[in-house]
């Protein structure tokens, strides 16, 4: 598993409850449960950095490291998809975003790509992205990240058709693909999650076991937001599997996480302030991991 990805992961679904922030030790002790060295952490936390994801203070000769404002946006974001079991309800509207980038500036228009993706955007045509979903926020926010008002037209509009909105979303998303992913997710984790929870239970299973299961857990199904743009149910397919992986994730992810939490928290205490802990954090349910 890629160093950087997992050092997302573990700022996405622990550091952030504990103040944001982690001494370099700690962090390279954490990842090296995974197996990545020294070197490749540090190598991909300074990448991090200078990217803008993350920033450092120094405390004597310790460096901490804290997610910046536009690592603590994404990392929200991200947790409210990830968490969040079920989609929003359609207000039978698109949300609709054209552009033209010119080709002096490609760098640009393949970021925005990245991001319109992210976001859950489909292409229905060349540079023509839409959803269906409440995305407007997000679209201002990516004008104004990348300076780009001279380039784009957001509309939101009635489809009237003659095709149905679902043969839109079959023409702007492959959902096909999207569905077999989450049959292999189901297939590896169903089985995995029986097996877990009954050494759980039977007290069988370390916490530092726990940890890397449960963090595994979330950097795998974390994947789904650069693929799934979260449709509401109205436009999904009959046999949609993503409500399964949803239900599948958060009983595993309930399983795991106590034990869990408390092997972060026996790392984490040394070098960092454990009191920093955010009130709020629930180690065994997440705020934003509701069944309704």
């Amino acid at each position: 598993m890629n160093t950087r990805s997992m050092i997302f992961t573990l700022y996405g679904d622990y550091i952030r409850h504990y103040g944001n922030e982690i001494w370099i030790g700690s962090l390279i002790q954490l990842l090296k449960e995974f197996g990545h060295n020294e070197q490749s952490i540090r190598a991909a936390i300074s990448r991090m950095n200078k990217q803008g994801w993350v920033q450092s203070r120094k405390e004597g000769n310790k460096s901490f490291y804290f997610l910046s404002d536009r690592g603590v946006s994404r990392m929200d974001e991200a947790a409210e998809r990830i968490f969040k079991l079920r989609n929003d309800k359609w207000d039978g509207k698109w949300r609709m975003l054209l552009y033209t980038i010119p080709e002096a500036k490609r760098n640009l228009r393949d970021e925005l790509r990245k991001e319109l993706v992210w976001s859950g955007f489909g292409t229905l045509s060349n540079s023509c992205w839409i959803s269906p979903n409440r995305l407007d926020k997000q679209v201002e926010n990516l004008i104004a990240k990348y300076g780009i008002e001279d380039y784009v037209h957001f509309f939101v509009s009635e489809h009237k058709g003659p095709r149905t909105s679902r043969q839109v979303v079959e023409e702007s998303w492959n959902l096909d693909d999207i569905n077999k992913r989450y049959q292999s997710f189901i297939s590896t984790y169903s089985e995995k999650f029986i097996i877990d929870k009954n050494k759980i239970e039977k007290g069988s299973m370390p916490d530092g076991e726990c940890f890397v299961e449960r963090t595994k857990l979330v950097h795998e199904y974390r994947k789904f937001l650069f693929v799934d743009p979260g449709l509401p149910d109205e436009l999904l397919p009959d046999q949609w599997l993503g409500v399964y992986a949803a239900a599948l994730f958060s009983d595993y992810y309930r399983a795991l996480a106590e034990p869990a939490s408390r092997f972060f928290e026996s790392i984490f205490r040394e070098g960092n302030e454990i009191t920093r802990r955010s009130r709020e954090y629930n180690a065994f349910s997440h705020p934003l991991m509701v069944n309704e």
